[in-house]
């Protein structure tokens, strides 16, 4: 039915014409004059032999022999466009793919900010972020759906090698009327009576851990109560005044109202969470190879 004469842009020019029912508002999603797009149109019309548009005052219909074209016509270019986007994707993942597993917040740190440097350095790797407990990105690894895993030190598994990465400062989350806040500084047997309320999800089942690990007495267990949702949501929960919480310094890269972070202390000094990379011994990934380039660069062990 196409004459092969005609030109794609032209089947656009009919299609967005019929869609907008004007020449005048499809000219200006073009950006371009109206007289153009109306006598491009025209010239395909001369070229096909019938008449697509009656132009009338209050703009343009498609005539009866016109729909049948038109709807062909928005077939082709549905399915150019699809061809573009189906390019662009295969031109992102140009030079690979690299699946990382994570269960820190992404909120401020330095694994927002490793992620982000990555991402700038490396655009046209595909960059895939799995969020989830440790035991879900472990198990990812040893499937190899994930590359590598940024998780807290202490795992032990066979086939993954490990390096250190990083710590963060940990915090108790407390609300202004708390008398902790009267403390100069808290340390972990301040907390001994508080109900704790952590994410079920991400990196919550190892704050929960430590917080038993921590105030666990003979004849005394501290009060931690899991809820399945993200640890953003858990910090919003603290306004009820009937917990609070521990978490990480990440999670303050946006203002919390009302909620005060108060860095916990131990015997040693401020009490921190110390951080790990995880990979399979055999995963000759060059997208992984580019992301160890980058840490060692930034985090050298």
């Amino acid at each position: 039915m196409f004459d092969a004469g005609i030109e794609f842009r032209q089947l656009r020019y009919a299609v967005l014409t019929a869609d907008s029912q004007s020449f005048a508002r499809a000219a200006a999603s073009l950006g371009m004059k109206q007289s153009t797009l109306s006598r491009k149109v025209k010239d395909m019309e001369i070229r096909l032999g019938i008449k697509l548009f009656e132009r009338t005052t209050r703009g343009a219909e498609v005539t009866e022999n016109g729909r049948v074209f038109i709807e062909q016509a928005r077939r082709i270019v549905t399915d150019v466009d699809n061809l573009h986007t189906t390019a662009r994707n295969v031109s992102y993942g140009l030079q690979g793919r690299l699946a990382v597993g994570y269960c820190s917040s992404l909120m401020s740190g330095n694994l927002k900010r490793a992620f982000s440097e990555y991402l700038a350095r490396f655009p046209e790797v595909q960059f895939d972020g799995i969020e989830g407990g440790p035991e879900k990105i472990i198990h990812g690894l040893q499937s190899q759906t994930v590359d590598v895993g940024v998780i807290p030190t202490g795992l032990g598994e066979a086939g993954l090698l490990s390096r250190p990465l990083w710590s963060e400062r940990l915090f108790t989350v407390l609300l202004e009327d708390s008398e902790l806040l009267s403390k100069e500084k808290i340390y972990w047997q301040d907390l001994r009576r508080e109900v704790f309320v952590v994410s079920g999800n991400g990196i919550g089942p190892i704050l929960g851990n430590l917080i038993s690990a921590r105030l666990t007495e003979q004849g005394f267990r501290p009060a931690v109560i899991y809820q399945d949702t993200s640890q953003e949501s858990v910090l919003s929960m603290i306004v009820a005044k009937r917990f609070i919480s521990v978490a990480t310094e990440a999670s303050q890269g946006v203002p919390w109202q009302d909620l005060h972070f108060r860095e916990i202390y131990d015997a040693t000094g401020p009490a921190r969470l110390e951080y790990a990379l995880y990979w399979r011994e055999d995963n000759d990934n060059p997208a992984l190879k580019r992301f160890f380039k980058l840490i060692e660069e930034r985090y050298p062990g």
